[in-house]
C-alpha cells in the first residue's frame, strides 16, 4: 500500500511517500525549484502543488501517481468557517473580484485551491513530469484525505519518534484554526487532551517580533533566537503581559502592539542595538517559560516519561533544551523536519496507520532513525557532470583521510554525499564544513554566506565523544538542541562556541552516515579533535543544493577551497588542495 502525503498550504511545500507503514521518500519542493520555502505563505500561492517533490517521490519508489493507493493532503479545509455546510459540486461561494488588504477578503479564493487540490495533482502537473502523473484509462484509483494539520503535526512526532507511549506537543503559526495541541499515544492510540486556538499562537507572535527586529517572517524566526543570546531579558515583563499561561495546558497571547511598546521597527539592513538584542531575549525568556509550563502539565495529565514534539516552533533548539533540560520529561525527542514540510510526513504516516489497523495491522514498522530521505546521485551522473562542465577534477583514494587533510589545514569544503537531509538542517549530506579550531572561522564562514555577524555556527560531534566535549550532550543526531560547551574544551574549537557557551550540536554515529562519521574520525586522528563545523551548503537567499548541479553552481559562486561530491575532489584554479 503506497501512501503519498502532501504540504501545499503555507510554505514549506513537501511531500512523502509511505509504502506498508514504512517512508520510501521525502522532500521539500524548494530543493528542486530553488525557491526558499518553496513559496510565500500568502492565500493566492495556494494552488501550488509540490510536483518536484511528489515526482521524486513516486520515481525514487519507481512507480508512477498511478500506483498510489492514498493521498493525504495536511490540511482540513471542512474545518473553515467559510466551508459550505453541504459542500458539493454546486455549492458556490462568493470572492470579490479585488479583494482588499484584510486577510478574510481571500478567503474563498484559498479554500477554493484546497477543494480542489484533487483535480490540480491528477491535471496540473508541468509537461516534463506529465508521463508520471498521467491518469490510466479507468482513472486514478487513490483515496483522497484532508488530514487536520495539527494532525499531521502530531502524526509526525508520534509515528516518527523511537517506539513507546509518549506525550506529545505540537506547536506553531497556525492550522485550520489550532496553534498548539497536547496529547498522548498510548497503547498504538492516539488521545488529544487540549487545543490553544486563534488568535492565541505561540508561533505568531514569535513572527510578528521576527517582522519587527527586520527580519523575512514564516523564515527568519531563527535569526532572532540566535539574537537572543546577545542580550538581556530587561522586557520580558512586558511579554509576561502580552503571553499569560493560564494553567490548564493553555494560554492567551494579546495584541502585541510593538511599535506602541519598543518603538519603530527595524528596517531590514540596518545596524541592531542593545534595545533589538533585548527584545529578542526577552520574547524568547517568554518563550520557553510558557512552553515549560505546558510540559509540564502536560506530563501532570498524562503521566508519562517521554515527550515529542513538532511544529514551526519546535525547531526552537534553545526552547527545546530549556524543557529537555527543566522538563519534566526523561526523554524528549523533536521530529526534524518539525515545521510544515514535516506535515506531509505526518499525514502519509497517519493514513497509513488508520488504513492498517483498519486491516488489521497495527504494527510500527518505521522510526526516524535519520533524516536522510532525499534523492541520491550515482558516481556515473557526478563523473558525467563534471566532464561536461569541463572543471578541474581528481578521484580521492582516500576520501576521508584526503577530506581530513584539507580541513585541517583550515580549507572550506563544500561536501555533497548521500541522500538530501528532510528537514531545515544540513546534517552531512548537504553541509559546508570546517574545522573548529581556526579561531575565525566563524566569521569566514558568515561571509562566504553572506550573513549576518550574529550567526553561529554549529558543531557535529561524534556520538561516542559527545559528552567529553559537550554537557549532557549524548545521543542529538539532529541538531534540534542546544549544548553547554565544556570550559576546559572552548578554547579548542572556539569557531562553535556561541556567544552564551552553547552550541547548536549534531551526534554522528556510523549506522547513520557512514562517510560522514568516518570523516570525522579522521579528522579527530589527525588534531585530537572529534569535532567539526557544519553549516548548509547554500548562499543567502538559496535553499540548500540538492543536485550536484546545484552544488558546483554554489561552489562556483562562492569563495569556497574545495568541494568533495561523491568520490571527486574539485578544486579551482590557483588552490592548493
Amino acid at each position: 500500500m503506497y501512501t503519498l502525503g502532501i504540504n501545499a498550504v503555507y510554505h514549506d511545500s513537501a511531500a512523502t511517500l509511505v509504502r506498508d507503514g514504512v517512508v520510501v521518500a521525502a522532500a521539500e519542493d524548494e530543493r528542486f525549484t530553488h525557491i526558499k520555502h518553496a513559496k510565500r505563505p500568502v492565500p493566492f500561492s495556494t494552488w501550488q502543488l509540490p510536483f518536484d517533490a511528489i515526482d521524486y517521490c513516486l520515481r525514487e519508489a519507481g512507480i508512477t501517481l498511478a500506483d498510489v493507493d492514498h493521498v493525504a493532503y495536511s490540511y482540513d479545509p471542512a474545518l473553515l468557517p467559510i466551508m459550505p455546510a453541504m459542500p458539493n459540486k454546486r455549492a458556490t461561494i462568493a470572492l470579490p473580484l479585488e479583494p482588499g488588504p484584510s486577510a478574510s477578503s481571500w478567503d474563498a479564493l484559498f479554500l477554493s485551491f484546497i477543494v480542489n487540490a484533487r483535480g490540480q495533482l491528477i491535471d496540473g502537473s508541468p509537461l516534463h513530469m506529465a508521463k508520471r502523473f498521467r491518469s490510466p484509462p479507468d482513472g486514478h484509483r487513490f483515496a483522497w484525505h484532508y488530514v487536520e494539520h495539527h494532525l499531521a503535526h502530531e502524526a509526525s512526532a508520534f509515528l516518527a519518534a523511537p517506539p513507546g507511549d509518549t506525550a506529545v506537543l505540537t506547536m506553531d503559526g497556525r492550522g485550520e484554526g489550532v496553534t498548539t495541541s497536547l496529547g498522548a499515544f498510548v497503547s498504538g492510540k492516539y488521545s488529544r487532551i487540549k487545543q490553544v486556538e486563534l488568535p492565541h499562537s505561540l508561533g505568531l507572535l514569535y513572527e510578528a517580533v521576527t517582522s519587527w527586529l527586520g527580519f523575512l517572517h514564516s523564515s527568519d524566526e531563527y535569526k532572532v533566537m540566535a539574537l537572543a543570546a546577545f542580550g538581556r531579558p530587561a522586557y520580558a515583563h512586558v511579554f509576561r503581559e502580552i503571553v499569560r499561561y493560564r494553567g490548564d495546558g493553555s494560554y492567551v497571547v494579546d495584541e502585541p502592539r510593538l511599535v506602541e511598546r519598543f518603538g519603530p521597527p527595524r528596517e531590514r539592513g540596518t545596524p541592531l542595538d542593545a534595545r533589538h538584542y533585548d527584545v529578542a531575549s526577552s520574547l524568547q525568556t517568554v518563550l520557553e517559560e510558557t512552553v515549560l509550563q505546558l510540559a509540564h502539565w502536560l506530563h501532570a495529565r498524562t503521566g508519562l516519561p517521554r515527550l515529542c514534539m513538532a511544529g514551526g516552533v519546535a525547531l526552537n533548539c534553545v526552547m527545546n533544551a530549556r524543557v529537555r533540560d527543566d522538563g519534566p520529561f526523561e526523554e524528549v525527542w523533536v521530529q526534524p523536519a518539525a515545521g510544515d514540510a514535516g506535515t506531509a510526513l505526518g499525514a502519509a504516516l497517519w493514513i497509513d496507520w488508520c488504513e492498517r489497523n483498519r486491516q488489521g495491522d497495527r504494527t510500527r514498522r518505521w522510526t526516524m532513525n535519520h533524516a536522510y530521505l532525499g534523492p541520491s546521485y550515482t558516481e556515473s551522473e557526478i563523473e558525467a557532470l563534471l566532464r561536461w562542465c569541463k572543471v578541474p577534477f581528481r578521484r580521492l583514494t582516500d576520501l576521508a583521510g584526503e577530506t581530513a587533510d584539507l580541513l585541517a589545514a583550515g580549507k572550506i569544503i563544500g561536501w555533497h554525499q548521500g541522500r538530501t537531509e528532510f528537514g531545515p538542517r544540513a546534517l552531512g549530506s548537504r553541509s559546508i564544513l570546517a574545522s573548529p579550531i581556526v579561531p575565525d572561522m566563524q566569521a569566514r564562514l558568515n561571509e562566504i554566506k553572506d550573513r549576518e555577524d550574529f550567526r553561529p555556527v554549529a558543531p557535529v560531534v561524534m556520538e561516542e565523544h559527545a559528552s567529553d566535549w559537550f554537557v549532557g550532550a549524548g545521543k542529538a543526531p539532529f541538531m534540534l538542541f542546544v549544548f553547554r560547551m565544556r570550559p576546559e574544551r572552548a578554547e579548542r574549537v572556539p569557531a562553535v562556541r556561541h556567544v552564551d557557551g552553547t552550541a547548536r550540536v549534531q551526534t554522528i554515529n556510523r549506522q547513520q552516515h557512514p562517510l560522514y562519521y568516518d570523516l570525522l574520525a579522521a579528522f579527530y586522528a589527525r588534531t585530537a579533535v572529534p569535532v567539526l563545523v557544519n553549516t548548509s551548503f547554500n548562499t543567502r537567499g538559496e535553499p540548500m543544493v540538492n543536485s550536484p548541479r546545484d552544488a558546483l553552481e554554489s561552489f562556483w559562486t562562492s569563495p569556497l577551497d574545495a568541494l568533495v561530491i561523491g568520490p571527486f575532489l574539485v578544486t579551482k584554479q590557483g588552490a592548493t588542495a
